[in-house]
């Protein structure tokens, strides 16, 4: 029924698919054509039918791998950031579609309407600012410190809560926004031994993990010339800032300010789009 469906044809239309049988065709069309990689790209109409054709997709194919793009959860130019969990699983995706996906397995990238319109950052900041790491490589700690404190994480004596992290010794804790557990980096001089989940209120750790990419807080970095970038455009636009300008000032004196994710464009040289990202990768539509 699907055999050669992506190969003969740029653009594809189904229609009259029952409603909630879509993950059926999307597994059906990739066993079929035996797609690896960035198979598909999936654009959901809202957030609800995203998380539903993810949890569907799964049970009809457990190898599918599935990447989710979500919205931002606030309006344009709003006085709050997108929450921690969203912003975690947008770069989660993006920082996987920068480097390159394995070619092991297919993966399917679902997304949203707003998402797919919503410009981010280029793929090649997103390729300088993830952090990966696995037992046997030589990493220095007071790098992974460095990137932790320009990415927004906060330094505390026990990481408990997501967003914190703590060195002690040679042992580097830290909770990222999108995990249901904290890490826990073992080192011996300059060599990472170990990673291992642990358990935030016992402390314990569990299971050990293979490797560990860490990602960005923000779709914003508050490095030198991240503010220096800022500040030139905002003047630029806008004219002097008054002493009371909160978000320009906090800005300036390298503090992170709520919403300022808003003001992607003042960041970044440049934006793309989803498009960028996935070239001619086929495109389902919702």
């Amino acid at each position: 029924m699907f055999e050669s469906l992506l190969k003969d044809q740029a653009n594809v239309t189904l229609a009259s698919v029952p409603d909630g049988a879509e993950s059926y065709a999307l597994a059906r069309i990739l066993a079929e054509n035996d797609r690896k990689g960035l198979a598909l790209v999936f654009v959901a109409r809202d957030a609800t039918r995203m998380q539903m054709v993810a949890e569907a997709l799964r049970f009809f194919d457990s190898k599918i791998q599935t990447l989710q793009l979500p919205a931002w959860d606030c309006l344009p130019y709003d006085r709050v950031s997108p929450n921690p969990a969203i912003s975690a699983r947008r770069l989660l995706a993006l920082g996987a579609l920068a480097h390159g996906l394995p070619e092991d397995r297919p993966t399917v990238l679902l997304t949203t309407l707003n998402a797919a319109l919503q410009r981010m950052p280029e793929r090649n900041w997103m390729a300088k600012q993830t952090f990966a790491m696995a037992p046997g490589n030589r990493v220095d700690m007071a790098d992974i410190a460095a990137w932790l404190e320009m990415n927004g994480f906060s330094r505390t004596p026990t990481v408990r809560e997501t967003g914190e992290y703590a060195v002690r010794g040679g042992i580097v804790d830290l909770f990222t926004p999108g995990s249901e557990e904290p890490v826990r980096l073992d080192f011996f001089g300059d060599t990472l031994e170990s990673i291992r989940s642990f358990d935030p209120e016992t402390q314990r750790t569990s299971k050990q993990l293979k490797r560990l990419d860490l990602v960005p807080m923000s779709e914003v970095v508050l490095t030198e010339d991240a503010i220096s970038r800022f500040r030139r455009a905002y003047l630029t636009s806008f004219g002097a800032a008054s002493r009371d300008d909160v978000l320009y000032q906090s800005i300036s004196d390298g503090r992170r300010y709520a919403g300022m994710e808003h003001w992607l464009p003042l960041f970044h040289e440049k934006l793309e789009t989803l498009f960028d990202y996935i070239g001619d990768t086929p495109l389902v539509l919702d």
